[in-house]
């Protein structure tokens, strides 16, 4: 017995080291970088289909580099317009999910520790269920004062100066109310906890800068996937294969951004959210969040795009962005 468990486990080191994309340094076509910052991209099949993605590596320590937050109101913008509206910075990539009717971005957007906009937490019913309501909370990653990351499950209400978080996501309930303010939301959702015994006590939460998405992919260092709890994706479009934006952080204080390419048959087909989570993981994040993708993935450097933007027009336009400026010395 001790003899096949020794060589299964040789089998199952073997194919995950298999299972591991190379990825290959690329600063030298985005200079000028700064200190801290660095550029990779890879072309290594996933499971055997062809993938094209880019990473940003970025020392949240570095003092030179400014982290930060854009949306627009009543309107969208391309990355790059969003690049060229902010003085060229260094970084600009997509973040949250946004409705293409009103522009409004659909989850918490943060800057200099004002919040732009706010995560959806009453989502209406459809056919039998019209006259009901579910209410999940979102999920964000926000860069604080002392310059760590942190991913939690937020709620947000414009009544309120900060979001309201915790550090465990919860499961969703649904009613026949279609908005509950913070503390009745709160105290709701804990009779609808399956494992609850004490009362659900959210913390103040206040990044200097923050986006949304959704739904969070790693946790602790493993790949744990919160689609049921925060109502992102629904049936089996959690496998569906598409670009892909995502954010996350090492426990070395780095800041990681993820584009991955797709949508282009038998060059790049895109990753499904298990897949994004395991490459997440294997660069080496503790926790990391989805962001809105599809057509609106894209991520800039210097002006320069990294993936190609899979809409046939190119960029999509988009109400928010996350951005890095790098200060002059």
């Amino acid at each position: 017995m001790r003899i096949l468990t020794f060589f299964v486990s040789c089998i199952l080191l073997l194919f995950n080291a298999a299972a591991q994309v190379r990825w290959v340094l690329v600063d030298s076509l985005y200079q000028p970088l700064p200190n801290g910052v660095h550029v990779y991209r890879t072309d290594d099949p996933v499971e055997g289909k062809p993938n094209i993605a880019y990473y940003v590596r970025v020392n949240l320590k570095n003092r030179s580099l400014q982290f930060l937050a854009d949306t627009t109101t009543g309107r969208r913008l391309t990355p790059l317009g969003f690049y060229q509206k902010n003085a060229q910075p260094l970084l600009v990539v997509n973040t949250s999910f946004f409705s293409f009717t009103t522009h409004q971005n659909l989850n918490l957007v943060m800057n200099e520790g004002k919040v732009l906009a706010y995560h959806v937490h009453d989502l209406a019913g459809k056919g039998q269920d019209t006259l009901t309501w579910r209410h999940p909370l979102g999920s964000a990653i926000g860069i604080f004062k002392d310059r760590k990351a942190d991913i939690s499950w937020q709620y947000t209400d414009s009544s309120m100066r900060y979001p309201l978080a915790l550090q465990k996501p919860i499961s969703p309930f649904r009613d026949k109310v279609n908005h509950y303010k913070a503390k009745r939301f709160f105290e709701t959702a804990t009779g609808h906890q399956p494992t609850a015994r004490l009362p659900l006590r959210p913390v103040s939460w206040r990044p200097q800068t923050a986006v949304g998405g959704g739904p969070v992919l790693v946790q602790e260092g493993k790949v744990s996937i919160t689609n049921n709890e925060e109502l992102k994706f629904a049936g089996k479009a959690i496998s569906d294969k598409h670009p892909r934006t995502a954010m996350g952080y090492t426990s070395s204080g780095e800041l990681i951004i993820l584009a991955v390419e797709g949508r282009f048959p038998g060059i790049a087909e895109g990753l499904s959210l298990t897949q994004t989570a395991l490459l997440l993981q294997e660069i080496g994040c503790v926790e990391a969040l989805n962001l809105d993708g599809g057509g609106s993935s894209c991520l800039l450097i210097n002006g320069k795009e990294t993936i190609k933007p899979s809409d046939k027009e190119g960029q999509r336009a988009v109400p928010g962005v996350f951005m890095i400026k790098s200060l002059p010395k």
